[in-house]
C-alpha cells in the first residue's frame, strides 16, 4: 500500500493570483521577486548568503517551470538543467482569503466560499463589547495595542508597558486573526493560553478564523524576543478533509508543525511541533521512516512566513529557501517504492511587497516519488486537486471536488 508526504512551504507563492487585484496584490510574486533581488545583489547579507538564488534540487523538480506557468517567466536561476524530475504545476486558491487556514483547508479538500471576518485598520480596531468581555472574563486590567500591527514591532513598542501593567497586547492584521502577545514569565504561558481560549469563544460571532497566542521573553534593557510557544486557536473545519478520510479509514496520520493547530486538532493523528523549519523537516522524515503503509505525514514549514515574509526580509527568505533546497535529496531518499511526496504552499508573502501582510498568489505544486515520471500538470484550478490526488494515491474515498493529477 502507498504512503504520502505532504509539505507546505508556508507563504512560498509563485505569482499573483487571477483575483490578486481584489486584495491589492497585483504584481506580487514571492519566489520571483526574491530571485530577482538576489540576482541584483539585494539578497546578500554578510555571514548569511550572497549571490543569485540557488535552488538546484527544486529547479530539477520543476519549480521554475511551475513559476513560469503562473507568471509567464522562469525566475532567474530556476530553469532545470534537464527534463523535470517531478510533476509540476501551479495551483490557484478558490477560497476567499489569503490566510493560512483557508489555504491549508483547501489543500486538504475543503475550500471555503465565504470570506472570514476581519477587523478594520483603525484605532481602536476591535469592537468595544469584545474587549470589555475579554477584560471581564479574562481577568485582566485592560489591553494594549488594539490596532493593526506587526507582531515584532508591537512587542518592541509595548513590551515594557505590558510587563509593568500586566495588560496583554492585542493586535490584528489584514488576515482574520485576533492576536494576543504576553510575556511568558511575568504574565505566564498557561495564563496566555487560557486568555486565548476565552478570546476564541468571544471571536466566534465575528467569524474570526484564528486567535493566536504570541508569547515572548526578555526585558526592555536586553530586548524582547518571541518564543517557539506560539499556539493557534482556529475554528474547526466546517466539513470533511483529507485528514478525516484518512482517520475514518484507520490510517496513520502524523501532523508536523502548525498542522494540528490549523485543523483544530481534528483527525490530525500524532502531532509533533518541534519548532523551526529544520527541526520540523527532521521530524517529518523521522515520521515517514516509521510510517505504516497507507499513512500520511503532513508538514507545515512556517519560518518562510513568520521569520522572513512578514518581516520583509529578502536575504533571510532566500537563505531559508536554499536551506530547504539542500534537504530535497534527503526527502527523496526517504521515499520508498510506491510513496509520493508533494511540495506546495498555502499563499504568498512577498518580502519585497508593501506592508507586512500575506499576498494573494498562486502556489507551486510539485509531486515526485520512486517511479513517478516527471511532466507538466498545468494550472490547477483549485488547491483541492492536491487532496483529490492524495486520496486516490492512498486508496481513500474522495474528498471535495478536486481533480486528481496522480
Amino acid at each position: 500500500m502507498a504512503r504520502a508526504l505532504l509539505i507546505v512551504l508556508d507563504s512560498v507563492g509563485i505569482g499573483g493570483a487571477p483575483d490578486a487585484a481584489a486584495y491589492g496584490d497585483t504584481g506580487s510574486d514571492t519566489l520571483g521577486h526574491i530571485a530577482q533581488a538576489c540576482a541584483a545583489g539585494r539578497g546578500d547579507r554578510p555571514g548569511l548568503r550572497a549571490g543569485p538564488l540557488r535552488l538546484p534540487h527544486l529547479a530539477a523538480l520543476g519549480l521554475g517551470l511551475a513559476a513560469r506557468g503562473a507568471t509567464g517567466a522562469v525566475p532567474p536561476g530556476l530553469a532545470p538543467s534537464g527534463e523535470p524530475e517531478g510533476l509540476y504545476g501551479h495551483g490557484v486558491e478558490t477560497a476567499a482569503g489569503k490566510d493560512t487556514p483557508s489555504g491549508h483547508w483547501e489543500i486538504a479538500g475543503l475550500p471555503l466560499p465565504e470570506p472570514w471576518g476581519t477587523f478594520p485598520d483603525a484605532r481602536p480596531a476591535f469592537p468595544a463589547e469584545l474587549i470589555d468581555a475579554l477584560v471581564t472574563q479574562g481577568g485582566v486590567p485592560g489591553i494594549l495595542g488594539d490596532c493593526h500591527a506587526s507582531g515584532i514591532s508591537i512587542v518592541e513598542e509595548l513590551g515594557a508597558e505590558h510587563v509593568r501593567t500586566g495588560k496583554p497586547i492585542c493586535y490584528t492584521s489584514a488576515d482574520s486573526v485576533f492576536q494576543i502577545a504576553a510575556h511568558e514569565e511575568s504574565f505566564g504561558l498557561d495564563r496566555l493560553y487560557d486568555l486565548c481560549r476565552t478570546a476564541r469563544a468571544l471571536c466566534d460571532p465575528y467569524r474570526i478564523c484564528r486567535v493566536i497566542a504570541r508569547p515572548f521573553v526578555g526585558s526592555a534593557e536586553a530586548g524582547f524576543r518571541r518564543t517557539a510557544h506560539r499556539k493557534d486557536f482556529a475554528v474547526t473545519p466546517p466539513g470533511p478533509t483529507l485528514l478525516d478520510r484518512a482517520d475514518e479509514a484507520g490510517r496513520e496520520v502524523v501532523s508536523v508543525g502548525k498542522i494540528g493547530d490549523i485543523f483544530a486538532h481534528r483527525a490530525t493523528g500524532r502531532e509533533v511541533k518541534p519548532g523551526a523549519n529544520a527541526a520540523c523537516l527532521d521530524a517529518g522524515l523521522v515520521a515517514l521512516r516509521d510510517l505504516a503503509e497507507g499513512g500520511l505525514v503532513f508538514v507545515n514549514l512556517v519560518d518562510f512566513d513568520t521569520e522572513h515574509g512578514h518581516r520583509r526580509d529578502v536575504p533571510g527568505y532566500a537563505a531559508e529557501l536554499e536551506a530547504f533546497d539542500a534537504r530535497v535529496p534527503a526527502i527523496r531518499a526517504a521515499l520508498r517504492p510506491g510513496d509520493v511526496a508533494i511540495i506546495t504552499a498555502d499563499h504568498g508573502n512577498d518580502p519585497t511587497w508593501t506592508g507586512t501582510d500575506h499576498t494573494r498568489e498562486q502556489v507551486p505544486v510539485l509531486a515526485f516519488g520512486p517511479g513517478l515520471a516527471g511532466g507538466a500538470i498545468g494550472r490547477r484550478d483549485s488547491l483541492s486537486d492536491i487532496a483529490a490526488s492524495l486520496a486516490r494515491h492512498l486508496g481513500l474515498p474522495a474528498v471535495g471536488a478536486g481533480k486528481p493529477f496522480l
